[in-house]
């Protein structure tokens, strides 16, 4: 009897993974449009990524969430070779998040001000099963969550830990157990 339990829960954490994978972000067609969009920093590709849709006008604005509160926006264009202007007229930085929990939390704030009915959330392609599942919650499903991934090539380990970490989160929200 023990041992058809341990199997069934050994399967349904493998077919868990499974799924995991196949909701890894995906890139998003630049001709969607939402009202924000949303970058947690953290990764390679992901400013880029989101100047490129906000210079393409894919949304109104964007936010870059978790960014040191020493960093200003004259900095960051510099380094994403972004006009300046860009920077005054349509991103603004959020300096209060440390991982990927406050991130949708400082995320959900910035949304919820500007009264956004959709966002575009652009983050690692790994990454975004959770970010995604923290940001809708945090919105508490007010607003249409779009993943928009960026490509990334992680190790298998990086995703079991992943997975792990969003399982886990995925298990305290269901419970409700925290603030959740």
């Amino acid at each position: 009897m023990i041992w058809r339990i341990l199997g069934l829960l050994v399967l349904a954490w493998a077919l868990g993974f499974a799924l995991f994978m196949l909701a890894l972000g995906k890139p998003l067609d630049p001709g969607v449009r939402t009202d924000g969009i949303v970058v947690p920093t953290g990764g390679a590709g992901r400013i880029d990524r989101g100047i490129a849709l906000i210079e393409a006008r894919a949304a109104k604005r964007m936010l870059i969430t978790g960014t040191d509160p020493t960093v200003r926006p004259i900095e960051l264009a510099v380094q994403y070779k972004a006009p300046p202007r860009l920077f005054a007229c349509c991103i603004d930085l959020g300096h209060e998040a440390v991982d990927t929990r406050s991130n949708a939390d400082e995320s959900a704030a910035w949304v919820r001000n500007r009264r956004y009915k959709s966002v575009r959330l652009v983050t690692a392609d790994w990454h975004m099963p959770r970010a995604k599942l923290e940001l809708s919650n945090a919105l508490g499903g007010e607003v249409q969550v779009i993943g928009d991934g960026v490509r990334t090539q992680p190790r298998f380990a990086m995703l079991l830990r992943e997975y792990h970490k969003y399982l886990v989160r995925r298990i305290v929200l269901l419970a409700r157990i925290g603030d959740g």
